[in-house]
């Protein structure tokens, strides 16, 4: 009975949906998956739940959606999968400009100890492709001018909660609210390639990976609206990336959402 039942379960067809055969190609043109052999029913699971019914929730562009998944990747940490992403990403229209800067905006959140890995999994993708590297510079700033541009944009995506900040802050701290906006913001934020819009929900996408930092996840909703990235825009996010970071960080992402919405209060 058992030998049936296996023979059966292998010689059934993969039912994998058209419209999840058509997201996945868009992605990934004739990608000859080898988990489609050795774990067909974990490939029809997810593909129909990931390229079909996820999506139908999606009101974001392929290359949008493909971005900020990208960047959640990152957060995960999830070296292999971020190697076949970037692929997809330039396969939709992704520039390397994007894809680097969607790197370079993760370091101040996860480290150079994780990131080290993903910038040069990234070089290695971009070079298979032709792309020269180095890409065109993408810095504004200077040292004379990065904390003074940071602060700038701080205040501009979290308002006066940035002079509280400093305000509360105990004297012998205050040099890290200073890298804060130096650094994190200096450095990073004022960069072209990416508009702050989709830096805001990169920088979200990454937190939410993570796990583990809700005060930061609920700030950067909050900055995220600020911008202009609205609930909507955040609950597609959080949709979008559930088959990628699972149900445990897209249910805390989503109590967080609704805490900073005062959505079901």
């Amino acid at each position: 009975m058992t030998n049936e039942s296996q023979t059966n379960t292998a010689d059934r067809p993969l039912r994998i949906t058209e419209t999840a055969h058509q997201n996945h190609e868009e992605l990934f043109p004739n990608h000859k998956s080898t988990l489609k052999i050795s774990d067909p029913e974990l490939i029809e699971l997810f593909d129909n739940f990931a390229f079909d019914e996820v999506l139908a929730h999606s009101k974001m562009d392929t290359k949008t959606r493909v971005m900020l998944i990208l960047a959640s990747i990152i957060g995960s940490p999830a070296l292999s999968e971020f190697k076949i992403m970037v692929g997809a990403a330039l396969n939709v229209g992704v520039t390397p400009v994007e894809i680097k800067e969607i790197v370079y905006q993760a370091v101040p959140y996860v480290g150079m100890a994780k990131a080290f890995d993903f910038i040069h999994a990234t070089n290695e993708v971009l070079s298979s492709r032709g792309i020269q590297l180095p890409l065109d510079g993408q810095s504004t700033t200077s040292a004379k001018t990065r904390y003074d541009k940071g602060l700038a944009i701080q205040k501009a995506i979290f308002g006066e909660t940035i002079d509280q900040m400093y305000e509360r802050s105990p004297k012998d701290q205050l040099h890290i609210q200073r890298f804060l906006s130096a650094n994190c913001f200096g450095d990073y934020y004022t960069r072209n390639g990416l508009d702050i819009k989709i830096r805001e929900l990169a920088t979200l996408s990454i937190l939410i990976a993570l796990g583990g930092v809700e005060s930061q996840i609920k700030g950067h909703i909050q900055g995220n609206l600020n911008v202009g990235n609205d609930r909507e825009t955040l609950l597609c996010l959080i949709t979008q990336l559930l088959p990628w970071v699972g149900y445990p960080r897209t249910l805390n992402a989503l109590k967080c959402l609704n805490e900073v919405t005062h959505e079901g209060q």
